[in-house]
Formats: C-alpha cells, structure tokens, sequence
C-alpha cells in the first residue's frame, strides 16, 4: 500500500509523491510565544512529531520546519502588562516551550526561524507584492494584500471571499479597498518595536511571517504544510494566497491539519479561559501519559479532554509498558507489517494502539518486541520500564495526602492488628489506603504496596 495523506485542500486522502524522490519538506506552524503551552499545542507537537518519526522510519530524508511567532500584537500587551521588554518574555515563553516539547517526547525541528530574524525576507516578499500589484499601501501607512488579486481566494476553505469576512472578527480599517483585504506590514506605533522598510517603519503581519519563513527554508514550493484547525482560516488561506500571489508557484503539495482538543464540547483556547497548560497537567500525569492520551486519538479528529480520560489513558499506557521487554529482540515481521499499514492510512495512530494491545494479549517474547520497537518509532516508552513506573510512583506521591513514610505506618499497624488477630481493624486500614490509591500485594516475604 502507498501512502496516503488527507489533504485538506482536496478534501480527500491523495498518494503521497514527494516533490523530489526520497525527500520531504514539511513546515507546521509553531507557536506565538506571549503565554505557556496549552493541550492544544501539545496535540500539534505529538502529532507532526509522531508523523515525522514515522516518516524517517519508511525511509525519507525529513526537513522539518517550526516556526516560532516571537513579534505579535499578544506579545506586546503581554509584555507591558508584566512591564518588561518583549525579548525578555518571548525567551521565556520560547525556553518553556522548549521544556514541553522535550518532556513530551518530541524531537525538535531540524529547523526553527524566529519572526525577529527574518524580517529582510518578509519585507522582500512584501514588495514583490506590491510590484505585482497584489499589495499596496494605504492612507495609514499599512501595507495591504488586495485578495481581488488573487481570483481562487478561498479554495482551501471552500468559501468565497465574503461568505468567510461575515461574521468574522476582520479589522475593517477606513484605508481597506476591500474588507478581505489583509494586513502584510503594520506601520509603527508609538512604544513598539519597528522594523525598517522601503514602505516606512513597522513590522510584519502575522501571515506573512509563515510564507517568508517557510519558503527562505524549504523553497518556493514544498510538500506538506501542517498546523492546528484554527489556522486554517484566515491563515493558511492568507498564505497561500499571498505566497502564489507572489511567486505564481504552488505554495504547499498537501495541507494536514490537527483536531482540535475539546472541553466541554468547546474548543480548548486561551481566548476562552478553558485550557491546561502542558506544565499543569505534567504536576499530576506522566508526560508519557500525555504523549499516549493524544496518539489515542487520530490527528484529525477532536480529543475531548478530561481528568477521567487521562486517568484511563494512564492505567491503560501503564498495562502496556508492564509487558515490555528490557530490549526488542526478535519482532514480529508480520506485526510490522501491520504497522506500516495502518500508518500509510493517513497515520492511524489510535488502531496501531489497538495493535500494541492485540500483540500484549499474546504475551510471547515477538510480541512483546514487536510492542517495544513499535512503541519507540511513535515517541513511546522513552523512559524505559523501571524509570516510568518509577517516575509515576513519585508523582503519585507528590499528589497523595499520604507519604510513603504514612503508609508503611499504616501497613505495620495492620500487620500488628493481624498479629493480635484484630482482622476488622487490619481490614480497614487496607480498605482505607485502597480508597487513597494505595494496593496491598501480601506475599510470603511480608506486605510490599504502590500506588494506583
């Protein structure tokens, strides 16, 4: 079987052809640096992490891009609010991002560009629109794209022009030819960082950013272009408009877009004051069991998050890892067959799970290779066995009202209450810690426990 993407400019899955034979270029939209990462980010760096694993694993050669967005109008209200300069908060915010992204398991992006370092390139780009007749400036000294120059504005949405503006919150400025129109260079403002060009000072348009980005790294037309599901209007719309508009190339070969992460049936975002910061949610669940939780789910569709999800994801992760083997030995040809197929289907990750518990029920030595070495091409079991179920141990502590120190004088006593032949009362301190997460294993060497 060939592999298949789900382009969403088709709106279908394509066979992948890469642009040169044995090569992939993919640039994902990274992160606007002005606050910590929610779940949603983290669902966009598992599922082009795991996609690119897989990737390099069938045997292409990987260019993968990640952009950082560190000038941003959030970024400047940020920064005032705590009243230090946008540097300091971008490398923050950029440093923690960081933290994140390795604790979750994800390789970092063979390259990484920052807005601030390529601004000759937007503004290049920008005034090849401009001599294209396809940008022009206004009375406030912004700097326009003129969508009417672009006649299959709309083609990755499947919306026409105004149907997309209404009821869109677009900044309609007095200056604007046409409502659609969008901003490519903001004129400078008093108090904020500006940038020289031929069209006076100021600084970039978040769309732009992305085209220039992308294109300085992997050439004006490239394989695969990805991002989470709010992008895909206006951004990824403006891009490829702006970006063919320019160079009259095909921008992206395929668009892939994530799911997005659901609470309470509402979209996890920052603007709706719903969401978990991945360093949250790391003080209470592994990073593993964070990793494993999205892959659960295909990269397309929604998640819906929830304590209670994560709980299941972490006694089912925990199931699994226990029937590992120190090393992959002999695998399983077939079990890797498998594998490759689910994943040529548009990258299944939930029913490649599925196979890692197909293969674990078998409880053979293959199998259970089979799970390690299948496991470690999607980012999983990276702590190893015994530092995982370790790890999750202290965390479990850190969480409990209960310190070991209190359980093992919980567990003598129930051992002396056994000795004097009290089973009510050795009966309930058991059913106590049972009720705080602490099991009881008796053996014939004493009581040994752990937590749930």
């Amino acid at each position: 079987m060939s592999l298949q993407i789900f382009d969403t400019l088709a709106r279908k899955k394509r066979d992948f052809h890469p642009l040169e034979a044995g090569q992939i270029g993919i640039y994902v939209c990274g992160m606007t640096v002005y606050d910590h990462c929610h779940l949603g980010h983290g669902r966009v760096m598992v599922a082009f992490d795991a996609i690119v694993r897989y990737l390099r694993f069938r045997g292409f050669d990987v260019t993968y891009v990640r952009n950082i967005t560190d000038v941003d109008d959030k970024i400047f209200e940020r920064a005032a609010e705590r009243k230090i300069p946008f540097t300091e908060l971008t490398a923050e915010m950029i440093g923690a991002m960081h933290q994140d992204e390795e604790r979750l398991g994800c390789q970092a992006p063979d390259l990484e560009p920052r807005a601030t370092s390529n601004i000759d390139s937007m503004v290049g780009l920008i005034s090849k629109l401009i001599e294209k007749n396809a940008a022009y400036q206004g009375s406030s000294g912004d700097v326009y794209f003129r969508v009417s120059a672009f006649p299959s504005y709309g083609k990755l949405n499947n919306r026409r022009p105004e149907d997309m503006i209404e009821g869109a919150r677009v900044a309609v400025a007095e200056d604007k030819e046409n409502p659609a129109d969008f901003v490519l260079w903001k004129s400078a403002k008093p108090g904020e960082e500006s940038w020289d060009s031929d069209f006076g000072a100021g600084r970039p348009g978040w769309h732009i950013e992305c085209s220039a980005m992308s294109m300085d790294a992997l050439g004006d037309t490239f394989d695969i272009h990805g991002g989470g599901p709010d992008l895909k209007f206006p951004h990824h719309e403006n891009e490829i408009a702006q970006s063919e508009a320019a160079t009259g190339c095909t921008f992206a070969r395929y668009w892939m877009h994530a799911g997005a992460v659901r609470v309470n049936e509402e979209k996890m975002s920052k603007s709706l004051g719903n969401f978990v910061t991945l360093d949250a949610l790391f003080n209470n669940f592994h990073p593993e069991v964070v990793r494993f939780f999205l892959l659960q789910s295909h990269y397309r569709s929604a998640i819906s998050f929830s304590d209670d999800a994560l709980v299941q994801a972490e006694a089912a992760y925990t199931r699994l890892i226990q029937v590992l083997p120190d090393d992959a030995t002999t695998t399983s040809s077939d079990a890797i067959f498998e594998f490759q197929e689910l994943m040529d289907d548009d990258f299944n990750t939930p029913r490649v799970l599925a196979l890692l518990f197909e293969l674990a029920s078998k409880n053979t030595e293959e199998a259970t290779s089979s799970i390690l070495a299948i496991g470690k091409v999607l980012g999983l079991f990276s702590s190893g066995k015994a530092q995982f179920l370790a790890e999750q141990q202290t965390l479990k502590a850190a969480n409990s009202e209960l310190s070991d120190t209190a359980v093992n004088a919980l567990i003598d006593a129930r051992q002396k209450a056994r000795s004097e032949h009290d089973f009510a009362a050795a009966d309930k301190i058991r059913d106590d810690l049972i009720a705080q997460g602490i099991v009881l294993e008796d053996g014939a060497g004493g009581t040994s426990w752990r937590r749930k």
